[in-house]
């Protein structure tokens, strides 16, 4: 077991997408949808060009650089699988255990487990939408760009790099190939990363490993 109680190393369990919600909704706050505000009308016009001014050259716009998604699971030995989508809440339940927006159903993980999802304050002001970790674990989501992804079980991180290796994990409950680092998560846990056919051959996977400490911020 970890030295810090703060939160609890997790029962190994599997995860099988499902299509349909059951169980109960429940949540643990709801913000109110902030009220929508008019866009702000300029006033001023464009001060006048001065004789003979040559226009400086308008620099090309640069493209918007990808979102990564992220998608974490916690295996918790309450017996409650934790899917999040949302980064600062995953850190802030390993941190402390707790979720502030929650949707759960009741008996609907794979072996019976509660599943209580993590769900973003922007999320819970419409409550009608399913939130994004929802959608992938019920296999509604795609990535088609970055991704980086977590798995947090019996006291050990596995980390992701690839959306295709997350789904892979999920379908066939392993991981085939691996990088392993004994005692360098967060409390000296130890890191297992997920690698695949492309990756296998080139060693330590260094992207991968800086992404994950720059998330827990470990050296």
């Amino acid at each position: 077991m970890l030295a810090n109680k703060r939160y609890l190393p997790l029962a190994m369990t599997s995860l099988l997408a499902l299509g349909v919600m059951g169980g109960c909704a429940t949540q643990s706050n709801t913000a109110k949808a902030p009220e929508s505000k008019p866009a702000a009308t300029a006033q001023a016009a464009a001060p006048a060009a001065a004789p003979q001014a040559t226009a400086a050259p308008v620099a090309a716009a640069q493209p918007a650089a990808a979102v990564t998604a992220n998608y974490f699971l916690v295996f918790h030995e309450n017996g409650r699988i934790y899917p999040i989508a949302d980064a600062q809440n995953y850190l802030a339940f390993l941190e402390n255990g707790e979720l502030i927006y929650t949707r759960s159903r009741i008996g609907a993980g794979p072996e019976g487990e509660t599943l209580v999802f993590g769900i973003e304050k922007k999320e819970a002001d419409d409550l009608a939408k399913w939130s994004k970790a929802e959608l992938f674990y019920d296999g509604k989501m795609e990535v088609t760009g970055p991704f980086y992804g977590e798995v947090f079980r019996d006291g050990r991180f596995y980390v992701f790099g690839e959306w295709a290796d997350f789904k892979d994990y999920l379908a066939h409950k392993e991981i085939t190939f691996t990088f392993t680092e004994i005692g360098t998560g967060p409390r000296g846990e130890t890191v297992i990363y997920a690698l695949n056919k492309k990756t296998k051959d080139e060693g330590r996977p260094v992207a991968l490993v800086e992404a994950f400490k720059q998330l827990h911020q470990v050296k």
